[in-house]
């Protein structure tokens, strides 16, 4: 785990780049140039933010020239993404003052909160007979039950791998990606879940069919995995040629994610990580975490920290547990290497809500917890404190409080210090977080103006961090 925070810095100094890749030669197919100067020409955008991952970067220089010829329009490659490259960062765009977005490669398909986004997936090579022949392989009955799955990146070879397999197989369905929200609820029997769609007729629904997934080993599937829980896996590598039964034991990830429940009921302070400022009901989310964990007593902090490593949720140590509030690809992180764990919104309502009970269906979109969704559940009416019933930690033994209550959440001990906020003398209220500071041993550099000894400017160490001039030959 040390390695997480710090490193010798052997890695970087033994590392080598090779030559930038050249940029493709089928551009037009690949980006799908004409679809987008469509949609660029069609809402009438003057400004345009590109944003490629980093896999494609390469070929960003040569899409944005031909975009702005096509259609006129100033076109700007965004840098590095605040969160993760498959949502659409919205942030980034506004801060050139983009009216679109055109967003290439893979893709959570989160529905977006302000810009008008076209998805451009990228027509990755599928060698469809192939493809093709694994399937047969791997569902030698041919009334087998199969939903099949691709990643965004080999949607567009899915109907001609539909007509190679539907003259064999009556009973296959195929997803459609979808990324807009259809409007309406959805009919009986079929399913808007991950940016995919489809309808299952199977007498015991989703249950009776397994599911066979196109593309690599990855977010998507994983999510996937989690999310149909109860349904067998396949898979096909395009990259490799190769299918497989995926043996990810879901069990025991769902065991792995259940502790974690756990560990979020005996939490006294929650940071809420704020993983996305794009995807639709982000705000509404973060209001209702806050309210649940008001309710069950807990204090909670919002920390929005950009992309998430272990050095830099280790500088809240006040923090009991994180809760990540992502798209459905990114949530499911794993913290092993983290100081404290990091649960999704999902699990955070198993811990905190008594309501909500485990039913075995697992949820990776924090959309499905808010109020009109299909997996909300109302927080049950406070119960006094004299009739609440205690409970045991399975982990530390002690004896906790599950019970909502409508107090307000507790504070920390009350600090006489105040703070001028300005040159009115307006006083402030230092918040919990800086009293929490107070008690540290160790604060990080400070000032300590009029306290520190003036003396004269000496020469100091000469040379580059690794390797200073006369190091190890300095006399005491």
């Amino acid at each position: 785990m040390a390695t997480a925070f710090s490193s010798d810095g052997e890695a970087a100094l033994q590392r080598e780049l090779g030559p930038a890749a050249a940029p493709r030669e089928d551009l037009d197919g690949f980006y799908e140039m004409g679809r987008a100067a469509a949609f660029v020409q069609g809402g009438g955008f003057r400004k345009v933010a590109l944003q490629f991952p980093d896999e494609l970067l390469a070929d960003a220089a040569a899409v944005a020239a031909r975009m702005e010829a096509a259609t006129g329009a100033e076109m700007y490659i965004l840098g590095d993404t605040t969160y993760g490259s498959c949502c659409v960062d919205e942030v980034a765009a506004e801060h050139v003052g983009a009216e679109a977005v055109l967003h290439y490669g893979p893709a959570c398909l989160s529905p977006c909160r302000k810009l008008p986004v076209l998805h451009i997936f990228g027509q990755q090579p599928l060698d469809i007979g192939r493809c093709a022949e694994a399937f047969r392989e791997l569902y030698p009955d041919r009334q087998s039950r199969v939903v099949v799955l691709s990643d965004v990146v080999y949607a567009h070879a899915m109907g001609e791998l539909k007509q190679q397999l539907f003259p064999e197989y009556h009973n296959i369905i195929f997803s459609k990606v979808v990324c807009q929200d259809p409007p309406g609820p959805a009919p009986p029997g079929e399913v808007r879940q991950l940016g995919r769609q489809f309808s299952v007729e199977a007498p015991g629904g989703l249950q009776d069919c397994t599911m066979f997934y196109v593309g690599t080993e990855g977010l998507a599937l994983t999510s996937f995995m989690m999310t149909w829980n109860r349904c067998p896996f396949s898979s096909f590598n395009p990259t490799t040629g190769c299918s497989r039964r995926e043996t990810f034991n879901v069990n025991r990830a769902l065991m792995r994610r259940l502790y974690l429940v756990e560990r979020a009921r005996d939490a006294r302070v929650v940071g809420i990580l704020v993983g996305t400022l794009g995807v639709v009901g982000y705000l509404a989310v973060l209001q209702h975490l806050r309210e649940l964990l008001r309710r069950a007593g807990k204090r909670s902090y919002t920390l929005a920290v950009g992309k998430l490593n272990p050095a830099k949720l280790a500088n809240f140590l006040e923090v009991d547990i994180f809760v990540l509030v992502a798209c459905a690809q990114n949530s499911l992180l794993d913290s092993s290497d983290f100081y404290r764990p990091v649960v999704t919104p999902y699990e955070l309502e198993l811990a905190c809500n008594p309501a909500r009970e485990w039913t075995g269906n697992y949820l990776t979109d924090f959309r499905d917890l808010l109020p009109g969704a299909c997996a909300h559940v109302e927080l049950p009416p406070a119960i006094p404190a004299a009739e609440a019933v205690p409970d045991i930690s399975l982990i530390t033994g002690e004896m906790r409080n599950t019970q909502l209550s409508d107090l307000p959440a507790p504070q920390l001990p009350t600090s006489t210090t105040l703070a001028c906020r300005n040159q009115t003398r307006a006083l402030a209220e230092i918040s919990p977080a800086a009293s929490f500071l107070e008690s540290r041993s160790w604060r990080g550099l400070e000032q300590q103006l009029g306290q520190t000894p003036v003396s004269k400017a000496v020469q100091g160490r000469r040379g580059i961090a690794i390797a200073y001039e006369n190091e190890g030959h300095e006399q005491p």
